[in-house]
C-alpha cells in the first residue's frame, strides 16, 4: 500500500537520475514507500531531465511512469494556486515552491521531502519540511 502522509519535491526525485549513488540510494528508499507528488513536479522532473540532462521524451517517459506508478499523483487546482500565493506571501517561498507547499498542505501530508527548503520548518503547524539527506529516513 502506498503511503500518503509524505510529499516529494521535484529536487528528490531528480537525484534517481544524478549519478550520486549515496543520494540516489536514499532517494529510491523513499520512493519505494510511495507517497504524493502532483503534477507540478511531473511537468518540473520533465523539463529538467530534458533541458538540464538531455535526456530524450522517451527516457523521460520511462521514468514518469514508474514514479506516476509508484507515487500518487495529485492535479493542480485553482484551490492550489490560490494557497501558493497565500504560502508565497505568508512564508516568503518563491511562487512555485509555494505550488509544491500548497498541494502537499491539501494532500495532508505530515512530511515535504525537498532540499530546497529550509530543513525542519514547519509550516501551518501540520507538515514538516525534510532534507532526507540530512536525517535517517
Amino acid at each position: 500500500m502506498k503511503d500518503a502522509s509524505f510529499f516529494l519535491d521535484t529536487n528528490i526525485l531528480l537525484y534517481l537520475l544524478s549519478g550520486n549513488d549515496e543520494k540516489a540510494s536514499c532517494v529510491e528508499d523513499i520512493v519505494f514507500k510511495g507517497g504524493i507528488i502532483s503534477v507540478q513536479v511531473l511537468n518540473e522532473f520533465a523539463s529538467v531531465a530534458s533541458r538540464k540532462l538531455g535526456m530524450s521524451y522517451a527516457e523521460i517517459r520511462e521514468y514518469l511512469v514508474t514514479i506516476r506508478a509508484i507515487c500518487d499523483v495529485r492535479p493542480l487546482t485553482v484551490e492550489t494556486h490560490l494557497l501558493g500565493l497565500d504560502i508565497a506571501e505568508r512564508y516568503g517561498f518563491s511562487f512555485y515552491d509555494s505550488l509544491i507547499v500548497g498541494a502537499a498542505l491539501l494532500a495532508e501530508c505530515s512530511t515535504l521531502y525537498s532540499e530546497d527548503m529550509q530543513h525542519g520548518q514547519k509550516i501551518e503547524n501540520r507538515m514538516v519540511i525534510t532534507n532526507p539527506f540530512l536525517v535517517e529516513i
